[in-house]
């Protein structure tokens, strides 16, 4: 709704017999009328003001309104964009407004025009539909009597200001002049000035909302005084404008030499630059005691000469300062549900992370505040531990910054240098902060496990101070010099190895292993996230390609090895670059289905194999389950016997020490107790054993395959064949006990792929077994054991091998 000064001038002449009679009106002090809102407008009592009317509600106001000759509260809007106002978005103060008439305007616009009556209070609105209807109480004006010689003279000094402003000003057309010229009532001038200059939407609410008529022309004088002064300084710019080019010139050469002057004079003309930091200062959420700091370090910069090598340390310091965000904080969401569905909307799987994550928000919103957790994602490459983080900032509705510990080796980077040093700047932690804006981040310290340290210092040392959340609500950063409090920081650290973090460094983390995928996991990530991805990153649509579950199972058994997911996103991209350009040649996909026959001319010959069971026809070989870092994997432990003096134990396939001393161990066990197998104790005499572990260029080692050794030896020297389709893992004591291991879950899932039905645990990994969902181990047969007598009553059959080896050796022959 505008104003259109024009047609109220021309209205004038009509209305000024009448303006009397508006502030001598007795009316009603408490009544309920229906409440027009106007954007930037307001109407004074006795001024004609037209409105051009757009919203629905409104002209239905006005129609009926003039239909039935009532009065309606005219108040404007306190925010001109608010398209269905509420009683907060009102200004209480208004006026009564009188509709004179009703123009149909060729542009089918509606236009009317109003009479202002008589100040109200807007108490309450009681009905917003079809339009507002409200409470109001009506305000009369404390007009001055008639004897008042000041009033007078208040309201020519008024006439004479804003004849001058108007003269002054290009927005107001000049037969304005000669309507306030004509004009004789002192009531109604002061109203039709202040409803009809371009002043403030504000400074017209407070001009309307003086009750006293004196008070409001003293206000409106000092408006006109300042507005006047202003259009006297751009009209004097606009002369200088119109200057020719030699002034100009003469003006630059003189500014050059005053520039000259203050510099040999020492001044710096960073005056105004000063000013407006120690403005700044006063809008930041520090304490007294952070104020007193800033302002001592302005003051020795205003100190500080500016060719000074010290003035741009002390500028960066200072800039610094402001640049934190002191006591700035983003607002958690604490919907869980909200928080439940973004971590599984981003991520498969992951379900310890996700817990705990929940349940902080849950303790969040319970208490109301507390310190954030410090978290250690650790686990193998490409598993998401870093993109984890961004989801967890999301479902927190928090700010995200992550930093890069790869490489540090100075402590520095961390807690900063000195800022007496030139260059100094804060350490990575502080402008990380300054970066992101906000003192609540979910701050990311990725690669923990790869600091190093030199002679600069130790920086897991300093991460110490940042990951204790006894110490960090102090933190010191050398160069700001002022302990900044980071207990509201939710640092997640990430990490793959954690044998290379410092003992103390660790014990400040809640640790939490983010373990590899298994094949059925990475099928679901490879559907549900990385083929919608690859498939926008190349230019197609969601149905144009499809992957079969088969085809996702081959790539990802025969041309990726790892826990991750990295290599099997780069794998889908290669293959749908490869349609994309098919695509891109011929104008359609000839292969909307990839199958896996299809991967081969894609991706070329399969890179892995998976090894497969591969029987029981042979003596001493055992099918024994290990954990890589690929994921879980079937290994084989061979046996074999040849004749000799008996004392060799001869161990190949790139065995660590520990796997050797499980086969040392197996055997030493075996030798102990060789009558509960029927072995003759010569035989150990006469017969060197070999044990080797296949793929000898793959370093194994580990304690879990201690039960497949002791197997594989005891199938050997008794020439016994094992029983089909069986696996085992376990450690074995000396006493031929079996403890549990590690890597379970993985395992398992290797055993399924290779066509194994049973499979030998200890009893202690039940618990394991428990928390595996049943669609990965159906139809498999669980034995748990204590000793290593279970292992072999169950593994090794009755049945000799074909073409056994007798291991009996004649005593003459050996005498």
């Amino acid at each position: 709704m505008q104003e259109n000064n024009e047609t109220a001038f021309s209205l004038i002449a009509d209305i000024e017999e009448n303006d009397v009679s508006v502030y001598e009106m007795k009316l009603d002090s408490n009544q309920t009328l229906p409440v027009l809102p106007l954007r930037n407008m307001v109407l004074f009592p006795g001024v004609f003001m037209p409105v051009s009317v757009g919203r629905t509600s409104s002209l239905k106001l006005i129609r009926e309104a003039n239909k039935k000759n009532n009065n309606i509260a005219v108040v404007c809007q306190k925010e001109a964009r608010t398209d269905d106002p509420i009683f907060e978005d009102l200004h209480t103060i208004g006026t009564i407004g009188k509709i004179v008439r009703v123009l149909e305007m060729p542009d089918q616009t509606t236009t009317v025009i109003l009479q202002g009556i008589k100040r109200i209070k807007l108490e309450k609105i009681t009905k917003d539909h079809p339009y507002l209807k409200g409470e109001v109480e009506v305000i009369e004006d404390i007009v001055p009597e008639k004897e008042d010689k000041e009033f007078t003279a208040l309201v020519e000094t008024c006439k004479e200001f804003t004849i001058r402003y108007i003269k002054l000003s290009d927005n107001i057309h000049q037969d304005t002049v000669f309507a306030i010229k004509n004009f004789d009532t002192n009531l109604l001038l002061i109203d039709f000035i202040c409803t009809n200059l371009p002043l403030k939407k504000d400074e017209k609410i407070e001009l309307l909302s003086l009750d006293s008529v004196k008070d409001r022309a003293f206000r409106l004088l000092e408006i006109l005084n300042r507005e006047i002064q202003l259009a006297d300084i751009k009209a004097s710019i606009q002369k200088r404008t119109r200057e020719d080019i030699d002034q100009q010139q003469r003006e630059y050469f003189l500014q050059q030499q005053l520039k000259t002057i203050q510099d040999e004079l020492g001044g710096s003309g960073q005056e105004q630059e000063i000013e407006e930091m120690r403005l700044k200062s006063y809008t930041k959420g520090w304490g007294d005691e952070i104020q007193a700091i800033f302002d001592k370090e302005l003051a020795k910069l205003e100190r500080t000469h500016i060719q000074s090598p010290d003035y741009n340390v002390q500028l960066n310091y200072i800039q610094t300062m402001l640049s934190l965000p002191w006591n700035n904080y983003t607002t958690d969401n604490l919907n869980l549900k909200n928080a439940e569905k973004v971590l599984n909307r981003d991520h498969y799987g992951l379900d310890k992370v996700k817990e705990r994550i929940l349940e902080h928000l849950a303790v969040l919103r319970l208490k109301g505040d507390m310190k954030s957790p410090i978290i250690c994602l650790y686990g193998p490459p490409g598993v998401g531990k870093t993109s984890l983080g961004k989801s967890i900032a999301d479902s927190l509705k928090r700010k995200y910054i992550r930093m890069s510990l790869g490489g540090v080796h100075d402590e520095a980077e961390i807690r900063g240098h000195r800022k007496t040093y030139i260059g100094a700047m804060p350490g990575r932690i502080i402008k990380s902060l300054i970066k992101v804006g906000s003192s609540n981040p979910v701050f990311i310290l990725d690669e923990i496990d790869k600091v190093s340290s030199d002679r600069q210092g130790d920086p897991s040392s300093a991460l110490l101070e940042v990951l204790d959340p006894e110490q960090n609500t102090t933190f010191h950063d050398n160069f700001l010099d002022i302990d900044y409090d980071l207990s509201k920081v939710m640092f997640i650290a990430t990490a793959n190895n954690l044998n290379s973090i410092p003992g103390p460094l660790l014990d400040r983390m809640e640790l939490i292993e983010v373990s590899g995928y298994i094949t059925e996991e990475k099928i679901e990530i490879a559907r549900k996230h990385l083929i919608p991805k690859e498939l926008e990153a190349n230019g197609m649509k969601k149905d144009d390609v499809k992957f079969t579950k088969n085809t996702l199972e081959s790539l990802i058994e025969n041309y990726t090895r790892e826990s991750g997911v990295r290599e099997l996103e780069k794998k889908i991209n290669k293959v749908l670059r490869k349609v994309a350009r098919q695509y891109a040649t011929d104008g359609f996909i000839i292969k909307k289905e990839i199958k896996p026959t299809d991967l081969q001319e894609f991706l070329g010959i399969p890179e892995y194999t998976k090894d497969k069971y591969q029987g029981n026809d042979y003596a001493g070989v055992v099918t024994g389950l290990a954990w890589t870092a690929v994921g879980g994997e079937i290994l084989f432990v061979e046996t074999s016997l040849s004749k000799g003096k008996g004392s060799r134990l001869t161990l190949t396939g790139n065995l660590g020490d520990v796997m050797k001393e499980s086969a040392m161990l197996a055997l030493e066990y075996i030798k102990s107790h060789a009558d509960i197998l029927n072995i003759d104790e010569d035989v150990f005499e006469n017969w060197n054993i070999h044990v080797h572990v296949p793929e000898g260029a793959i370093p194994k080692d580990g304690p879990s395959a201690g039960i497949t050794m002791a197997t594989s030896l005891a199938s050997a020297l008794t020439q016994r064949k094992i029983k089909k389709n069986i696996a085992m893992t376990g450690e074995i004591t000396l006493r031929g006990k079996v403890l549990p291991v590690g890597g379970i879950k993985e395992k398992i899932l290797a055993a399924k792929r290779a066509g194994i039905k049973e499979i030998i645990l200890s009893s202690d990994n039940k618990k394991n077994i428990d928390e595996i969902q049943d669609i990965y181990i159906t139809g498999l047969e669980f034995h748990y054991v204590n000793d290593i007598t279970e292992v072999f009553a169950i593994a090794l059959t009755d049945e000799k091998v074909a073409n056994a080896i007798d291991l009996k050796i004649n005593k003459q022959i050996k005498e």
